[in-house]
């Protein structure tokens, strides 16, 4: 790529990672469910007004909203309230690429490659080496119960994931601001349910410029800048170029949260980056450097 777009790309990558951190800050104000509906409120307004609705059924822009505001993001926010620190998270949410193979195993008998077995195991070994700490001891970085929650959330991101390949070719930008409307009433709902109208009203009035900075984080930058760049750069440039930029963010999620929020970085949870990472990193290079391989051999 060249240089702009270079940065462009992790640019992207910087602003999905540390996120994260701004996902506490906004917990500290707004309660989980309360946060992930006013994100996606401001996700569709006004831009729904001005933007022209994508080529896209309308049962796939309701369940692309569906998963992924209320699934991924509603259960996200919930583990995070106080289940799993922030860089564990942005750590975990990335198995949601093998859940995606998984449900394309399901849905389209797509067959696992040896490479991409040994993926998986790598990063069920980073995982298994999360869920023992979080039994034995790690409690103060991530619970049990934040552990089942969150991979329940990058469950539902792999849903989405499925929607969107099965929608084609179409404007992302549009996708994420028409599809946004669709998980408002299960979010408020859930808000209403769990947390009370006494707890939300007593948010709105009380929240500072941080939490509503948070709240228009992740709606503009996280959601619309970051989702609309990444797609431009994926227009112009092989998805094999663009996409291995995705490695680096659990690594700006991790080293945010250890900078800004002083999560500690035991030896376990780097060790179960490594784990989760690697395996990442085999999905995405180990078919390409096997036919590199073989190739030479052949010659």
């Amino acid at each position: 790529m060249p240089v702009p777009h270079l940065l462009l790309a992790l640019a992207v990558v910087f602003v999905w990672g540390t996120n994260f951190v701004v996902i506490k800050w906004g917990l500290d104000e707004f309660p989980p469910f309360l946060l992930a509906a006013l994100r996606f409120t401001f996700s569709a307004v006004p831009f729904i007004f001005f933007i022209r609705r994508p080529q896209a059924s309308w049962a796939s822009l309701a369940a692309f909203g569906l998963f992924l505001g209320a699934g991924q993001f509603g259960l996200l926010f919930y583990a995070m309230r106080a289940d799993v620190t922030p860089g564990l998270a942005s750590l975990i949410m990335q198995t949601q690429v093998f859940f995606t193979i998984g449900l394309a195993m399901v849905l389209q008998r797509e067959r696992l490659s040896p490479v991409q077995v040994l993926a998986l195991a790598l990063a069920v070994a980073g995982i298994a080496l999360i869920g023992w700490q979080s039994a034995h001891g790690g409690g103060a970085s991530i619970t049990p119960k934040g552990l089942a929650i969150l991979l329940a959330a990058a469950m539902f991101w792999a849903m989405a994931n499925t929607v969107v390949r099965r929608a084609g070719k179409v404007d992302a930008l549009a996708f994420i601001v028409w599809s946004s409307p669709f998980c408002l009433p299960v979010l408020f709902g859930l808000a209403y349910a769990f947390e009370g109208p006494d707890a939300i009203a007593a948010a709105m009035r009380s929240a500072t410029w941080v939490g509503w900075s948070s709240v228009g984080w992740q709606s503009v930058g996280n959601m619309l800048f970051a989702f609309a760049a990444w797609n431009w750069l994926l227009a112009r440039h092989p998805a094999a170029t663009v996409t291995p930029m995705a490695l680096l963010i659990p690594v700006f999620g991790m080293a945010a949260s250890a900078i800004v929020l002083g999560e500690p970085l035991q030896g376990w949870k780097l060790g179960a980056a490594a784990l989760v990472i690697g395996g990442l990193a085999l999905n995405t290079y180990g078919g390409r450097v096997l036919a590199v391989l073989n190739g030479r051999s052949a010659a």
